[in-house]
């Protein structure tokens, strides 16, 4: 048997794809018979760890996704009828069946295929999407248009059990049942979140459920029974008792869908059974299947967290291709050093994340204080008036969130913290470009729609030691404040003698004196600008708060200096530097100011670095965009005199 085995696994790690590339659209995939869509399945399992593994992306999802994804392409006509994805990490399978495996070679890089959903990228890209629980609203809105127009394709959501913790998919499934939406929605439960009761006779009693025979005995049944009340009172209540042993969809039920389920999400041809018989049928259905992250790769399998989002890695080890000789430090790791001193001295502090447990560093906080971690799971809006409460309380809560994903709970931050002006703390991961994860993730709005709150104060550290310090005084602050910081490997000072160190609200730091000219730099730009400033003999201002802003040090700077630059990694439009701008309106000074940053236009995925010299913010960028100013400026002057 040893032999065999090793054979067999030798066989598969040099397979040829045969049937994957034959693949060129899901019209292909749709001529292929049942070995055939077997086979497809190993291959493409293969294909997508192997691609991943060189280009790095989101894995253990799409391992999970592979046998629906191919069951979908099967039975239904897409693109005429419209696949919506949710968030978009379980959408590589479907990218590679439709016609792009061969640019998996360029995913997530700049100019090369997006980890997620983009609508410009495909036409079997129906919707985009980079944050969770969108689909179903989603799906519902394009039924809805396809009444109007008369359009009798389909429309199926596909949602993963995390995604329907959200509230907009239960808003989303409430609508969808009161209009009767001819939609299917599939739940890719891959946590057994509501049954765990997979096996023959469940998918036994779904295809019964689902075949043409039962819908006609249903039918016929219901009209017997209602010319005899009392039997037809007394099978309602038989019918419901059984559901709830052997359909555990009631709660879907009640909201208006036809429920299956729960069925082998890894059965691609009892899937495409299942498809089949659903296809035709009208109004809401709920199909709900059960999956397993990582399927097939037995290292993402054992520790699908791990594989979720993976650097380029060797498949037989699963560890990094290229090993780092020193693990270096994130702001995430010093976030979550600085909380576990905090919380060791008050036991009022507590944690709480949106799912994002990892991703925020509270992984170590939740295991030393279980008590005061909450995991709200993917509900910002929650967490933010779950903080509210706990304030109301005499806690002190901290809110660990990136930036991208504050933007959903920006009315809750409103009306229930900042109304009522709440001691609540906003650790915001992630500020700035992120890179890979493309448009959706980019943390560059939070300065521009945060600083119009009143009482809010907002910090952008410059540095590590920086960054502890500011947390500590929003920490130590009574009423809402804020600490953004950026994804990736801090700059290498000594942070951990300034734990539990403070700065004074509201005071820039002048860290280099120069002639003529000057920047202010809001957050972990500073670094670069240093660099740019010992070539052109500039002063440098590490501005430290965006609000409330130093207005002293900007009159004063603007006074003293020729040619004044504003640098931020937020957009220009509202930003840190527009906040300069109205200071220096506010006092009458007559200064032109050069504001540096974000662009006025979504930014791409790709490489950090890539990105930033892409859009002006890099050295050389800078460095070159100074010299054309002061060159503008000087002409400006001539003809001014």
């Amino acid at each position: 048997m040893k032999p065999k085995r090793k054979l067999k696994k030798y066989l598969v790690s040099l397979m040829e794809y045969e049937i994957l590339n034959k693949i060129n659209d899901p019209a292909d995939l749709r001529a292929l018979n049942k070995k055939e869509l077997v086979k497809l399945s190993k291959e493409l399992r293969h294909f997508l760890i192997d691609s991943v593994s060189k280009t790095g992306g989101h894995l253990a999802a799409g391992l999970g996704a592979i046998e629906i994804t191919i069951a979908l392409h099967k039975v239904f006509n897409t693109p005429s009828d419209k696949l919506v994805w949710d968030i978009g990490h379980q959408c590589y399978p479907h990218k590679i069946l439709t016609g792009r495996k061969h640019l998996m070679p360029t995913l997530r890089k700049q100019d090369g295929l997006s980890g997620f959903l983009k609508r410009e990228e495909s036409e079997y890209d129906v919707f985009g999407a980079g944050h969770s629980s969108t689909s179903i609203s989603a799906a519902v809105g394009i039924d809805a248009a396809n009444r109007l127009t008369k359009d009798t394709s389909s429309t199926i959501a596909i949602i993963g059990d995390g995604g329907l913790t959200a509230g907009m998919a239960y808003e989303a499934l409430s609508h969808a049942g009161d209009m009767k939406s001819n939609i299917l929605v599939i739940l890719n439960d891959n946590e057994m979140s509501i049954s765990p009761n997979v096996g023959a006779v469940h998918k036994y009693l779904t295809r019964i459920m689902t075949s043409k025979t039962v819908s006609t005995l249903r039918k016929g049944g219901k009209k017997v029974l209602e010319k005899i009340k009392p039997i037809e009172d007394l099978a309602k209540r038989v019918e419901g008792s059984a559901k709830n042993l052997i359909a555990p969809g009631l709660f879907f039920e009640e909201l208006g869908f036809k429920y299956y389920g729960p069925v082998d999400g890894h059965d691609v041809l009892g899937l495409i059974e299942i498809l089949d018989n659903l296809k035709n049928k009208k109004g809401p259905r709920f199909l709900h299947i059960m999956t397993k992250k990582g399927k097939g790769y037995k290292l993402a399998e054992q520790n699908p967290i791990s594989f979720h989002g993976v650097k380029p890695f060797d498949t037989k080890t699963g560890k990094a291709s290229v090993e780092k000789k020193v693990k270096e430090l994130t702001y995430t790791n010093i976030f979550s050093k600085w909380i576990e001193s905090c919380a060791q001295k008050d036991n009022k502090l507590v944690a709480i994340t949106p799912a994002m447990r990892e991703g925020s560093g509270l992984v170590d906080f939740q295991e030393k204080y279980p008590d005061r971690y909450f995991d709200v799971g993917i509900a910002e809006q929650h967490a933010m008036t779950f903080a509210a409460g706990l304030a109301c309380n005499n806690m002190k809560p901290i809110v660990a969130i990136y930036s991208t994903f504050l933007q959903r709970a920006y009315d809750q931050l409103i009306h229930d913290i900042v109304v009522q002006d709440l001691d609540i703390l906003l650790a915001i991961d992630r500020a700035g470009i992120v890179g890979a994860d493309g448009e959706t993730h980019q943390g560059i709005y939070d300065i521009s729609f945060l600083r119009i709150l009143p009482k809010i104060i907002i910090m952008a550290p410059s540095d590590e030691s920086e960054m502890v310090k500011m947390l500590t005084t929003g920490y130590k602050h009574n009423g809402l404040a804020a600490v953004r910081y950026p994804r990736g490997n801090i700059t290498g000072v000594d942070y951990e003698k300034d734990l539990m160190s403070s700065v004074p609200i509201g005071k820039a730091n002048v860290v280099r004196k120069g002639v003529d000219i000057a920047y202010l730099v809001f957050g972990t730009m500073l670094s670069s600008i240093k660099k740019v400033a010992d070539s052109n003999n500039a002063t440098v201002v590490d501005m430290r708060f965006v609000k409330p802003i130093d207005e002293d040090i900007i009159v004063e700077v603007c006074g003293s200096h020729r040619y004044i630059f504003t640098v931020e990694d937020n957009t220009i439009l509202g930003g840190a530097g527009s906040a300069v701008n109205e200071v220096l309106v506010k006092y009458g000074v007559n200064k032109i100011v050069k504001n540096l940053g974000i662009p006025d236009e979504t930014i791409p995925h790709g490489n950090q670095n890539d990105i930033l010299a892409s859009i002006g913010m890099d050295y050389n960028s800078i460095l070159g965009t100074t010299i054309n100013h002061i060159k503008f400026m000087e002409e400006y002057e001539k003809k001014a005199r």
